[in-house]
């Protein structure tokens, strides 16, 4: 169904969104996101500084934080802090009783700040078209909304750029791991109905770069991705989370870094060459990936 400008205004009026000025056309580009990719995830744990020491451990690089809710935000840079503040980054947070899991990734999306009651309320219609349901919108800082299965993505003005509140941290000294970080490669989502969630991601960000029976990838222009896998069931309930995610890096000494993952408290799973599989000290799996 074509969007006009006064359907437009009225779903942002009845969904509470804020009403910005659009002009006729502007909404029909808006779908797909016009996105780098991913940027940043967000990890929970119970002991922040346990889980902040296990990364610096791991990741060449520098550490900054923020004060957040009566305790600290840390944040491992994928990279050197540009002067626009520009990079990607791991946040580590404190789970306040809620668990140990991946709480978020995120995509940046160009021109987010001017377009994102559009955005919202373009996802609303055609989500509802697609027949996925009724999409309350964000709930939480910084356009955090769920997925159909509740797994939580962020949404954030392009290029992602560190927090301006978070300053150098002297928990860990920087430059002191193993790994050269990069970016952001991949992120693994277990969902409960694969066909449900690719028709989803396909509104989000357009048509998925592989599809199979259990299976699907949707490949940014950043060279990230997105992968989505069907969900095991444990006593009848699907396993649906952000089961795994990825860090490109520079190539490493892979006997000496896997040793050096056990001595922090981390465990090796697999490696094939291209992505060595890790354990985090709470039991977080990630790739580190060097091949294509």
């Amino acid at each position: 169904m074509t969007v006009t400008r006064r359907t437009m205004m009225a779903m942002m009026a009845a969904s509470g969104l804020p009403v910005a000025p659009l002009v006729l056309g502007q909404s029909a580009a808006l779908l797909p996101l016009r996105t780098p990719g991913l940027d940043h995830l967000d990890v929970i744990v119970p002991d922040v500084e346990k889980t902040t020491r296990f990364y610096m451990g791991l990741f060449r690089t520098t550490l900054h934080a923020q004060p957040f809710q009566g305790a600290q935000r840390y944040f491992v840079l994928l990279g050197p802090l540009p002067e626009n503040r520009a990079v990607g980054y791991l946040a580590i947070g404190a789970s306040r009783g809620r668990g140990t899991y991946i709480g978020h990734f995120c995509t940046s999306v160009e021109d987010w700040r001017r377009d994102s009651a559009a955005i919202f309320a373009a996802m609303k219609e055609k989500f509802s078209a697609a027949g996925l349901g009724e999409f309350p919108g964000s709930t939480g800082v910084g356009g955090i909304f769920e997925d159909p299965d509740g797994i939580e993505i962020q949404f954030l003005p392009s290029p992602d750029t560190l927090v301006t509140v978070a300053v150098p941290s002297d928990l860990v000294p920087g430059g002191q791991g193993m790994v050269t970080p990069l970016r952001v490669d991949h992120a693994l989502l277990n969902v409960s109905n694969l066909k449900r969630a690719v028709t989803y991601y396909r509104v989000l960000y357009g048509k998925e770069s592989r599809l199979s029976g259990s299976s699907a990838v949707f490949t940014f222009r950043n060279g990230s991705r997105l992968l989505l896998e069907q969900a095991s069931y444990s006593y009848g309930r699907a396993q649906t989370r952000i089961a795994r995610y990825g860090i490109r890096v520079n190539p490493f000494d892979r006997e000496a870094v896997a040793k050096g993952i056990a001595a922090l408290g981390g465990a090796v799973i697999s490696d094939d060459g291209k992505a060595l599989r890790l354990r985090d000290v709470d039991g977080i799996e990630l790739d580190l990936v060097t091949g294509a």
